[in-house]
């Protein structure tokens, strides 16, 4: 693997998605590490997240504020800042932000998505809200994700 210089400014402008209360930026893109892996750093708003979906990456996310409850293949966990939770490629998951302030975490994402392009064809699709699962299944065909139903809640309770 091979792995280019990159400098990735914290004032960059985020990639905003209010659908899902998600302000997204791509810290490392695929072509820093020759497609390998990217890495995104995300900001979730109070009570927000993705719906469900799955994909063939795998992700490890890292906590970096808050706390989220993540669902994978059924089983729901909580995770705070500092816990690190990998999601083996497809794995059906999805993640909520439980706390009343922004949450954020980094998302190392392999093999690479071209989440720049991704993120900014999904605001367009949610641009009026979070559409229905037949339209985000159309839209994630191009993308090999499939949406698998709504996003958690914030009310929503750990399995165990």
């Amino acid at each position: 693997m091979n792995i280019s210089f990159l400098h990735s400014h914290g004032a960059e402008t985020p990639i905003k998605i209010p659908a899902i209360g998600l302000d997204l930026f791509v810290r490392m893109p695929p072509s820093a590490s020759g497609g390998a892996f990217c890495f995104i750093e995300t900001i979730n708003a109070p009570g927000a997240g993705p719906p469900r979906h799955r994909h063939k990456e795998a992700e490890i996310f890292r906590v970096l504020e808050g706390r989220y409850l993540y669902e994978m293949d059924g089983r729901r966990f909580y995770a705070e800042a500092g816990d690190v939770v990998s999601i083996p490629g497809g794995a059906e998951h999805g993640f909520v932000n439980v706390t009343d302030r922004p949450a954020r975490q980094y998302i190392l994402m392999a093999p690479a998505l071209d989440a720049e392009a991704f993120f900014t064809e999904l605001a367009g699709t949610m641009r009026n809200g979070i559409p229905d699962q037949s339209l985000l299944n159309a839209f994630g065909v191009k993308w090999g994700v499939e949406f698998l139903g709504p996003p958690l809640k914030a009310s929503d309770r750990p399995t165990g």
